[in-house]
Formats: C-alpha cells, sequence, structure tokens
C-alpha cells in the first residue's frame, strides 16, 4: 500500500466530469492560472477517497456548484497518461503516470454555474464540437465527442 509520506504529494489518479445538456451544450470552465486553459470539471482523488465517484462528486460541488447524487454516470473509461512537466512537482518523486477515470452528467439545460476563483476564471456553455476544439487535454476531447455521438 501507499507510505505516509506518500501523502504529502498528491494522488496520482484523478477524475474528469463532463457536465452536458440534452440542449447540445457542454459546460467548460477555463482555469485561473492559464488563461487558454479550458477544461470540464477535473480533480484528483484525496487519500481518504476511496471510489472515484466520491471525488467526481465533490468536484463537481466545488468547482461548480452542482450537486448531483443522481444521474452521475461512471463511463467505465480509465485513461493513463504521463503528468505534465509543469505539474509534476506536485507528485511523489518516483510518480510519472495519472490514471483518470471518466463521468458524464447530462442536465436538461444550461444552468446557472457558480465557479470556485482560486480554479477558475470563467465558465461557458458550449456546443459539442466547439467544446472539443478548446479542451486542452485529450482525454477531455475524447468524453466530449464520445457522448456527443451517443446523442
Amino acid at each position: 500500500m501507499l507510505f505516509a509520506s506518500t501523502k504529502k504529494y498528491k494522488r496520482p489518479e484523478s477524475v474528469l466530469v463532463v457536465v452536458y445538456t440534452r440542449t447540445g451544450k457542454v459546460l467548460l470552465l477555463r482555469r485561473a492560472d492559464a488563461p487558454d486553459f479550458w477544461q470540464s470539471v477535473t480533480g484528483s482523488l484525496r487519500w481518504d477517497e476511496t471510489q472515484p465517484r466520491q471525488a467526481a462528486l465533490r468536484e463537481l460541488g466545488e468547482e461548480t456548484g452542482l450537486k448531483a447524487t443522481e444521474g452521475l454516470r461512471d463511463l467505465q473509461r480509465t485513461y493513463h497518461y504521463p503528468i505534465l512537466p509543469q505539474w509534476r512537482h506536485r507528485y511523489a518523486p518516483d510518480v510519472a503516470e495519472n490514471v483518470e477515470h471518466a463521468f458524464a452528467l447530462e442536465l436538461p439545460a444550461e444552468i446557472l454555474i457558480t465557479v470556485n476563483p482560486a480554479e477558475h476564471a470563467a465558465h461557458g456553455w458550449f456546443a459539442f464540437d466547439e467544446a472539443a476544439g478548446k479542451v486542452a487535454s485529450w482525454t477531455n476531447r475524447e468524453v466530449i465527442l464520445t457522448l456527443k455521438n451517443q446523442g
């Protein structure tokens, strides 16, 4: 299992939650620390979280104000990718890869979102193709396009 000293670092396991509407819009958040970096709801699991779903629900609340006890769908997709150099310092020295679990939340229509200004400077609702073109992460893009094609 994990050593106690590991807990001072970020856990290399995260969630991606794509929030979208039946009317064909995808919620994106613009990072406060990178003005050109748009993304869906994302975040690392905390060391005490035993299931990715716990992190997905927590991150939804923290980043958007949404409390989605029902409707959050585990897409049964897990991605593995190298941690970008600018974020490596947050992880233990021997960690080079992150594991990401994908979720989706469908809403009837666009709703008012409350972003956390410490993390995000803006948000917007975009058509699927536009959203896919804006996001920085290839995993985020793939999930958005998969959801579009399921609709």
